[in-house]
C-alpha cells in the first residue's frame, strides 16, 4: 500500500503479533471485523491507522470497511486518550443550561477540540450525549468523577486540580 501515514510508535512487538494471530484466526469472515478490532483496541488503548491496514490485510476486508467501522462506533478509538478524559455532556438538559459554552471553555483551556487529547498525554476531550444526570445539569465527568451545574468560571479550577494531582504523581513516582 503506498498511503502515506505516519505509523504507531510503541515499544509493544507482543501485542502486534497477538493482534495478528486474532485476525489471521479469523481470516475471510468479515462478520469477525468488531470483534478484532475491539481486541486491538484493548491491547494498545486505541486503533492507529497503521493496525487498521494490518486487520484489513489478515482479515481479507476492505480497508474503507475497517475505517467504516472504526468512526461509526464511537467505542473505537484512532488516537490514544490522554491520562484524564473529560466528556462534556451535551443532551438536550445539559444543552440548554449552558453545556456549549462549558465545551468552548474546556477546549480553550486545553487547547484543543473535542475528539482530540492534549499534546503532553493529560487530557482527552469528548462529547457525550447524555450522563444521565440531568438534574445537575450541565454535567462533566473527569474520568469517573462527575461534577454537576458547571459554569465556564468553574472550568479552570477543575483543569488545574487534575493539572495538580498529576503534578503529585510525577514527584512521587521520581521519589
Amino acid at each position: 500500500m503506498a498511503e502515506n501515514h505516519e505509523e504507531h510508535k510503541c515499544e509493544c512487538k507482543e501485542a502486534y503479533e497477538d493482534i495478528d494471530r486474532m485476525a489471521e484466526k479469523h481470516r475471510g469472515d468479515s462478520g469477525a471485523l468488531i470483534q478484532v478490532l475491539h481486541y486491538a483496541q484493548e491491547r494498545l488503548g486505541y486503533v492507529p491507522r497503521d493496525v487498521q491496514v494490518r486487520v484489513a490485510e489478515r482479515l481479507g476486508v476492505a480497508l474503507s470497511d475497517v475505517y467504516g467501522v472504526i468512526t461509526f462506533y464511537s467505542f473505537f478509538r484512532e488516537r490514544p486518550r490522554g491520562k484524564y478524559t473529560i466528556s462534556s455532556c451535551q443532551g438536550t438538559a445539559c444543552y440548554v443550561r449552558g453545556a456549549p459554552e462549558v465545551l468552548a471553555r474546556f477546549e480553550k483551556e486545553l487547547g484543543i477540540t473535542a475528539g482530540d487529547s492534549t499534546p503532553d498525554g493529560l487530557f482527552s476531550l469528548e462529547v457525550v450525549r447524555c450522563l444521565g444526570a440531568c438534574g445537575l445539569a450541565p454535567v462533566v465527568t473527569v474520568n469517573k468523577d462527575t461534577y454537576g451545574r458547571v459554569t465556564e468560571d468553574k472550568v479552570p479550577a477543575i483543569v488545574s486540580l487534575y493539572r495538580a494531582g498529576a503534578k503529585r504523581e510525577d514527584m512521587s513516582a521520581g521519589s
